[in-house]
């Protein structure tokens, strides 16, 4: 690759934000992998799931709970629960993938969060589909060597909360949705979620709580006429 086409690429916006979204990811990752080996995950398990399940906040979820002693039909309906939202993610995004299923497979598996806003702020179909393949991939290449990383320091150093790794997820959560916080009903649901699963923390097993805290998307639903105008 010469010189002009390194800077090109360096300066490809779109290149450099997936870049910075993997980067920020694979510490994500690695607090995983540091808090499920801590705990007593095997690491060949929770490395596999980041591989084969890649969905931090469900996989996440279902470490606190099997090793809070959920049965693990529970942490599975959780999972399900936690990423019904990709319901409407591929109404969105299914266009942007070939219609051979080869592509539709791996496509839909890249579907996270972040390949899908990246791909529907492009202003052309063309644009949205590199977004949402290159922010994808990036991630996906991100996110299981670095949860193995994480196992293999959770290993060594025991209990994660040591270093702070215990913070990463709700940490680097709170980065991506404050921008969001600018509109109302997305400021409610935010507030009706948070407030319910602090609320329900010493009630509730560990990871439990975050499940309840999905009736904060009813507080998202568009007001009565009548109630909005006040």
């Amino acid at each position: 690759m010469s010189t002009v086409q390194r800077t090109r690429w360096w300066h490809d916006r779109l290149v450099r934000d997936a870049l910075s979204m993997a980067a920020a990811m694979a510490i994500v990752g690695a607090s995983l992998g540091a808090i499920a080996v801590g705990k007593g995950v095997p690491l060949w398990l929770i490395t596999l799931m980041g591989a084969v399940v890649f969905a931090g906040g469900s996989e996440f979820m279902v470490v606190g709970l099997v090793t809070a002693g959920a049965a693990p039909v529970t942490a599975v309906l959780g999972g399900l629960m936690l990423n019904a939202r990709h319901f409407p993610f591929g109404l969105a995004v299914g266009g942007l993938l070939d219609r051979g299923w080869p592509s539709r497979l791996l496509g839909s598996h890249l579907m996270v969060d972040e390949s899908v806003a990246f791909a529907l702020a492009q202003p052309t179909e063309p644009e949205r589909k590199r977004a949402y393949w290159l922010v994808g991939v990036a991630l996906y290449l991100a996110w299981a060597p670095s949860v193995f990383v994480g196992g293999l320091l959770g290993a060594r150093i025991g209990d994660p909360a040591v270093l702070g790794l215990d913070a990463a997820l709700p940490a680097a959560l709170l980065a991506l949705i404050t921008p969001a916080l600018r509109e109302h009903r997305t400021l409610r649901a935010v507030a009706l979620g948070a407030l319910v699963a602090v609320a329900t923390t010493p009630l509730l097993p560990e990871g439990l709580p975050v499940v309840a805290g999905l009736v904060g998307l009813a507080a998202a639903l568009p007001l009565p006429k009548g109630v909005a105008a006040r």
